[in-house]
């Protein structure tokens, strides 16, 4: 009997078109003979809807008959979407059509046996859609509640790193308040501290949205801003030197590193245009490190997965200098991209686990720790 996995993907994030792309790919993988895949899209505006085609619906930005609005209830005893009826479809005789029946008007229970979040930024892998899935007793793809909403945040993330003696780059960080309050403090601070070039982020995003690269204060100034449009919090880092390295991690209480391997951006930094439009940056794998600072970074990826509690799956970035042999976590991304071009599937690939295997993998890994966590006592 097949599996039924339901993919989520779009969402109320920066990333939406990143989740498409990554939510395309993930769909066209699954083994069609081990699995029911039911897609399930979120709109930028936070609604979700299944049916007729919610991918379509979502690139296009039309609501083609069928899309009917769903919901994930926090009650366990439910396990699955219950259809919310009539409220934004397009053409209700369709989706009837589509479901064999009109009762997904009144309530109809679609149950699903575990779900794939292929979400990346807010609203999907901080830890909010996480919540929800646990509260509802449905197991899902990758890391938990703390580990998604750790690996989210750019400064706690840090700071959990710097708890356990990771090595970080140099960095500050302040809320948008205090920097329309007091830029001039933050400018000198940053200049005193940091120097030219640094980069700014905003704290809670990936993809490399509303981050910027700034050489002298009036880019500085522009990227705060920038990164101000996307978060409360804003972070500048010091320009590390060295090979931009990424391992990707898969496993639970025992999980593994794959082998490393290096991007060399198109452009001056790995931006959004270089991930996902350009696809004109190089890709070295696995990178060019030597046995020990490879076995280093492998086994620094590990530890980095652990410190955020992390399940599944993850992509570890670091800043390797070859020559000083250093190394320099950057961050952790929990939901790393799933597109043809992204590096997590691709480094399992050359470490000999392929795309559709590891996917297997995931969806292994998500039903058992919703099976540990089962036997959890929860009431005394």
């Amino acid at each position: 009997m097949k599996l039924k996995v339901g993919i989520l993907f779009g969402g109320r994030s920066g990333e939406h078109e990143v989740s498409l792309k990554s939510a395309c790919s993930v769909m066209a993988a699954l083994d069609e003979s081990k699995y029911d895949i039911f897609p399930i899209g979120i709109t930028r505006e936070g609604t979700w809807l299944a049916g007729n085609d919610p991918m379509k619906a979502l690139s296009t930005g039309n609501l083609p008959g069928g899309n009917v609005p769903v919901a994930v209830v926090p009650d366990p005893g439910v396990g699955g979407l219950v259809y919310l009826g009539e409220k934004g479809a397009a053409d209700c005789s369709a989706a009837a059509e589509r479901f064999g029946s009109p009762d997904f008007i009144s309530g109809k229970i679609e149950k699903l046996q575990v779900v794939f979040p292929v979400l990346h930024g807010t609203y999907g892998e901080d830890g909010t859609v996480q919540g929800l899935l646990e509260l509802a007793g449905i197991p899902y793809v990758g890391p938990g509640v703390l580990a998604a909403s750790a690996g989210m945040d750019k400064v706690v993330m840090k700071m959990l790193f710097q708890q356990v003696g990771l090595p970080v780059g140099k960095y500050l960080y302040f809320l948008k308040r205090e920097w329309r309050e007091n830029r001039q403090k933050y400018v000198e601070q940053i200049e005193k501290e940091l120097r030219y070039p640094c980069f700014i982020k905003p704290a809670n995003l990936g993809s490399s949205v509303g981050i910027s690269k700034a050489a002298d204060r009036e880019q500085l100034i522009q990227g705060i801003e920038e990164a101000a449009r996307y978060d409360r919090r804003i972070v500048v880092e010091e320009h590390l030197q060295g090979k931009e390295i990424e391992v990707s991690v898969l496993g639970n209480d025992e999980p593994e590193a794959s082998v490393p391997g290096e991007i060399i951006p198109c452009n001056d930094f790995y931006d959004y245009q270089a991930k996902y439009i350009d696809d004109r940056s190089e890709l070295i794998i696995p990178a060019e490190l030597g046995e020990k600072l490879t076995a280093e970074v492998r086994s620094m990826a590990v530890k980095v997965f652990k410190a955020v509690d992390g399940s599944g799956m993850g992509r570890v970035d670091f800043f390797v200098d070859p020559l000083k042999e250093t190394v320099v976590v950057n961050e952790i991304n929990t939901i790393p991209g799933f597109t043809q071009v992204s590096m997590y599937p691709k480094l399992w690939e050359a470490s000999g686990l392929s795309y559709s295997h590891l996917l297997d993998r995931l969806i292994n890994l998500a039903l058992e720790r919703f099976q540990e966590k089962a036997e959890l006592k929860t009431i005394f």
